[in-house]
């Protein structure tokens, strides 16, 4: 997306939020209104959470398997990755030409993705379509084919990704973070794979860890449309609440090493230099996600504004907050003139921590963000992933509906606080001419 575009979205969502927040000033109890429309329930012990949206032509489900980089270890990481795409191409009842025509016909997806918390299939049809499809869905899942075919196309199809990730830059950038700071950690294990994992998974290691995979303990079913909950209770019974249940518990993640700030780079003949820089940030379960997800905003426009629209440094600086169980923040920049863009957008960080913002500009951007948010949020899809992530790594899928009071209850002192607890001890990671970065001004605690 052009910068012209982004300022045109933005301008739009402001004039959204004219409206928008007379809407939010009438509904001080959002969040018992929407948690009224959820069900909660477990069928032989797989939690199933159901939010009905009457009227919705459509319908998003989830099937969320827990653990995500816990799960694996070095040799089995992407396992996951190439298992679940496989398996989303054909079951025992429904070949893959079957599944591949239905879906077409009835204008449906089914696909799969990984994270380091979780992986996930996900279904999306109308209404009228939404059995067809959840039968194929239950096929795929229940007993996929694991055809030659589709495993070898899968395969080939991650390879490619995988082997193309060090030629753009931005991907360059962001293996060398995930290389850096999540070295020695857990989240080391990349589900998406090495080139030598993929190359190395046979037919039998998939279905073995699809075995491994399919108990109720492990997951997690998110469905959001105009579903009665009693039919959905009814479908899983007779689907994956049978499967058996497991004693799957979830393992605790350590924190990640920001005792000290860090410079790591890699060097590339390329125009520009390409630079992230990552800090600690609270938990999604954390009453500080509120003040820090105002906080990152904040530094988000002033960043934009001194780095790109008052010195030209950049064209995209960003500034950036995560949610995943060990959570962190960021900046991001690219530039030639590395170390000034840097020394501009650690100046605003010092600023963010030592200036109480006015009440102004904290209603404005608390305002701009939560208008974007609810914006996103407008898809059944967008209200099922964000449903599952409370659930899996935010203390529970109630608290998404809590993010509106938080945020417009945040203060200039709460937001003065984060910037000084969390945002430190940055760890850079820089692609580029190493030799364009002054350490002095990288290394700053």
């Amino acid at each position: 997306m052009n910068v012209l575009t982004t300022i045109k979205i933005r301008r739009a969502v402001i004039v959204l939020f004219l409206f928008a927040g007379i809407s939010f000033g009438q509904t001080s109890d959002y969040a018992a209104k929407q948690s009224a429309l959820v069900t909660a329930f477990e069928v032989n012990g797989l939690k199933v959470i159901v939010k009905r949206r009457a009227a919705a032509p459509t319908v998003a489900a989830g099937l969320f398997i827990r653990g995500g980089s816990t799960t694996i270890d070095e040799k089995t990481a992407g396992i996951d990755n190439l298992m679940l795409n496989s398996a989303i191409e054909a079951g025992r009842q429904f070949p893959r030409q079957m599944v591949r025509r239905e879906i077409a016909r009835t204008g449906s997806s089914i696909s799969a993705g990984v994270t380091r918390d979780f992986s996930v299939v996900a279904l999306a049809s109308t209404r009228q379509s939404f059995d067809r499809v959840w039968a194929i869905f239950t096929d795929v899942m229940l007993t996929p084919a694991f055809g030659p075919d589709d495993v070898e196309r899968n395969r080939q199809l991650i390879l490619t990704s995988l082997k193309n990730s060090e030629l753009d830059p931005d991907a360059a950038l962001q293996n060398l973070t995930e290389r850096t700071l999540y070295a020695g950690h857990p989240y080391a294990n990349d589900p998406s794979g090495t080139v030598a994992n993929v190359s190395s998974f046979s037919i039998d290691d998939l279905k073995r860890r699809h075995r491994e995979l399919m108990q109720t303990s492990r997951l997690l079913l998110v469905v959001v449309g105009d579903l009665d909950a009693v039919k959905v209770r009814s479908l899983v019974t007779a689907s994956f609440g049978k499967l058996p249940k497991g004693d799957y518990r979830p393992a605790k993640l350590p924190s990640l090493d920001f005792s000290k700030p860090t410079l790591d780079t890699v060097r590339r003949s390329i125009p520009t230099n390409y630079i992230q820089g990552i800090f600690s940030a609270p938990p999604l379960s954390s009453t500080d996600m509120f003040a820090m997800t105002v906080a990152t905003e904040i530094l988000k426009s002033r960043v934009f504004e001194e780095v790109r629209n008052r010195r030209s440094l950049s064209y995209a600086p960003d500034a950036f907050l995560r949610e995943q169980g060990v959570n962190i923040g960021g900046i991001y920049v690219t530039a030639v003139d590395a170390n000034q863009a840097i020394r501009v957008m650690l100046g605003e960080i010092a600023r963010l921590k030592a200036e109480p913002i006015s009440e102004t500009e904290l209603e404005g951007i608390a305002g701009f963000y939560l208008t974007s948010h609810y914006l996103e949020q407008e898809t059944n899809a967008a209200q099922a992933a964000t449903l599952a992530r409370y659930e899996l790594i935010g203390g529970g899928w109630r608290r998404s509906f809590d993010l509106l009071e938080g945020v417009r209850n945040v203060t200039a002192e709460d937001v003065t606080a984060v910037a000084n607890k969390y945002i430190g001890n940055i760890r850079f990671a820089f692609v580029g001419d190493p030799s364009a970065a002054d350490r002095s001004i990288f290394l700053q605690k």
